[in-house]
């Protein structure tokens, strides 16, 4: 790896200046460059180099990029067209699936703070605030780094090539997964009092620091933990991958008080703006103006012609308002099933008798979701719920008496109807075959705009990605003060969620690590956090263990289905059936070279000082 330094920051300079001590026209300043000194003493300038670094911030999935990956894990399907279908017939993950070694960023970053140390004559708490900025803008990018490689070499200062063939003194190994950490906290603690942009929810401010350090510290204390207690602990001799067991009550301590320092301090609410507690979480991700609850987000603007097309690739079938939209990704019934009944009862759909001999016969299709947990519904389309003030109902077909057993009868096509008059197949299906139809039987609500024409090709969706947030920070801090043996506080964070989910107040009295996994998993749900969670417990590979024999691996569909039964009570009524997707093709599996990216060949090969990962 060669970390070369130039003089210039590639986006807004070019750093060459011809002179001619003959030619006058040759020592002119270009009209059409900013020059160093231009750039680091102009505020509007600065800021726009670190607008640069924002948008260039790694992501795995984001609403603008990589966010087909939601439909890899088991949270959703790929139900879109056929070309992506790849995402239902994962045999296993690559090594390199989740590689990041972004050190062009890192680079311009170093680069911008020794601009502004040396060349700047802005004011001195303008300069620190923005140096501030940058190393917390840093300190994001090893956490991304160091969350999917283990330990990465770390780099603050530029380093300049003196082209005598020797590169060695730019070549640097691996720092210690647990440096990585450190470094990360080290960053937070020291620029949080010069960081400024006190309430923006968009740049980063003391909180967003904050965040950032109750986020990696839960993941080093999880790592600390229970990669020690695997039966062989995934580790390398040097450090860059393992953390010492004897370290995780420290991170999970760090975690805690930053989480409490947000808590307590930072004038966040959870978002509790509609009584109608499944339109309130879903609002909590669409709505920008005065939002409680969101600390740091990327945001989209139609006024700045920033957009983007989430809306129109993932909205449901029968309301879409552009022939071509799609829809996508769509949530499997493993997630649904994850949201509890609201008396605290396992969230299992009930389809069939006891005994297995009949069908459960519902009224209407809402019906079989009566009493959620109010966040399924902020979270997910489900058969007869409404969108844009339009029912979305769905039927796959009829089950038709034939004197003994039904027979199902479906339709190729949507929108069908059956020959007593009634509806075959909806309009928003489910389908098993026909793409941009949902194929099993729910559509993804979180994320999904509202607006009018935020799902045409011609306008686009403007709501804001939400990096961080206070739900999260709950749950972060329930985590770690459950694992210090602090319940009572873990208890009281939990409860909050819940009961804004519409569960009864302190409707749990008790805690496992299990119930808190499982607030994670409907609370943070297509947040970008599964696999990451997953990973830091060390369950992946017992969650996703590629056996068709395996629920976690197999990704299930809830088909619901009219029934045609003339002169019979149960005739017009609703039966479901559960199946798996049918469009889903090889479990989910996860090896143990996953819980670590490949480090490249290519990577090795320009810098001998690194070690590879475990198992590659």
């Amino acid at each position: 790896m060669k970390l070369l330094k130039i003089n210039i920051l590639a986006v807004l300079l070019v750093g060459f200046v011809i002179s001619s001590c003959q030619d006058d026209w040759l020592d002119r300043e270009p009209p059409n460059i900013l020059l160093d000194d231009q750039v680091w003493n102009d505020v509007g300038l600065v800021t726009g180099v670190l607008s640069n670094f924002y948008d260039r911030l790694p992501s795995h999935t984001t609403l603008t990029g990589g966010w087909p990956d939601f439909a890899a894990y088991d949270e959703a399907i790929w139900s879109g067209y056929s070309g992506n279908d790849f995402l239902n017939n994962l045999v296993t993950y690559s090594f390199g699936r989740w590689g990041l070694w972004d050190y062009g960023l890192i680079r311009d970053i170093n680069l911008s703070i020794d601009k502004l140390n040396n060349l700047s004559n802005l004011p001195e708490a303008q300069k620190t605030q923005f140096i501030s900025e940058l190393r917390f803008i840093r300190a994001y990018v090893y956490f991304e780094h160091v969350k999917r490689m283990g330990g990465v070499p770390i780099i603050t200062e530029q380093l300049i090539y003196d082209f005598d063939g020797d590169p060695s003194d730019l070549q640097f190994p691996r720092n210690t997964e647990a440096e990585v950490y450190d470094f990360i906290a080290d960053e937070v603690d020291a620029i949080i009092p010069t960081l400024g942009n006190a309430g923006s929810q968009t740049r980063a401010n003391r909180f967003t620091a904050l965040a950032l350090k109750s986020r990696a510290m839960l993941y080093a204390a999880s790592l600390a933990k229970y990669n020690s207690a695997m039966p062989s602990p995934i580790t390398l001799p040097g450090g860059e991958v393992g953390i010492p067991a004897g370290r995780a009550d420290e991170y999970f301590n760090a975690s805690l008080e930053a989480s409490r320092s947000i808590i307590q301090e930072g004038g966040y609410d959870l978002y509790n703006n509609n009584p109608d507690l499944g339109a309130n979480f879903y609002e909590l991700f669409i709505n920008k103006s005065n939002n409680p609850e969101v600390i740091w987000a990327k945001d989209f603007s139609t006024e700045a012609d920033k957009r983007h097309g989430f809306t129109y690739d993932n909205i449901a079938r029968s309301v879409r308002e552009d022939n071509l939209g799609s829809s996508a990704i769509t949530p499997v019934l493993n997630l649904v099933e994850d949201f509890e009944y609201l008396d605290g009862s396992s969230g299992e759909l009930v389809t069939r008798t006891a005994d297995g001999s009949d069908f459960i016969y519902y009224d209407n299709v809402e019906d079989i979701f009566e009493n959620k947990d109010a966040r399924l519904f902020g979270t997910v389309v489900t058969p007869g719920s409404n969108f844009r003030g339009q029912e979305v109902f769905m039927q796959a077909g009829v089950m038709v008496w034939n004197g003994s057993s039904y027979d199902v009868v479906e339709s190729n096509g949507l929108n069908t109807e059956y020959e007593d008059g009634g509806i075959l197949t909806a309009a928003a299906g489910p389908h098993r075959s026909i793409q941009e139809v949902s194929n099993t039987g729910f559509y993804l609500r979180k994320y999904v705009d509202n607006s009018a024409g935020s799902s045409t090709r011609g306008i686009g969706s403007e709501v804001w990605w939400v990096r961080f947030r206070l739900g999260e920070i709950y749950l972060n801090a329930a985590e770690a003060a459950f694992e210090l043996g602090e319940t009572a506080e873990a208890l009281e964070y939990i409860n909050s969620l819940r009961e804004r989910a519409g569960f009864g107040e302190n409707s749990l009295t008790s805690l496992t690590l299990d119930r808190i996994r499982n607030e994670r998993r409907v609370e943070l749900a297509f947040e970008d956090h599964v696999v990451w969670d997953y990973k830091r417990w060390r369950i992946a590979h017992q969650e996703w263990t590629g056996s068709e024999q395996d629920d976690s691996s197999v990704m299930f569909a809830l088909y619901p289905y009219r029934v045609v039964r003339p002169g019979d009570p149960r005739d017009d009524q609703y039966v479901f059936v559960k199946m798996v997707a049918p469009r889903f093709r090889a479990p989910r599996f996860f090896q143990l070279g996953n819980y670590y990216s490949l480090i490249g060949q290519n990577l090795i090969d320009a810098n001998p000082k690194l070690v590879r990962n475990p198992f590659h």
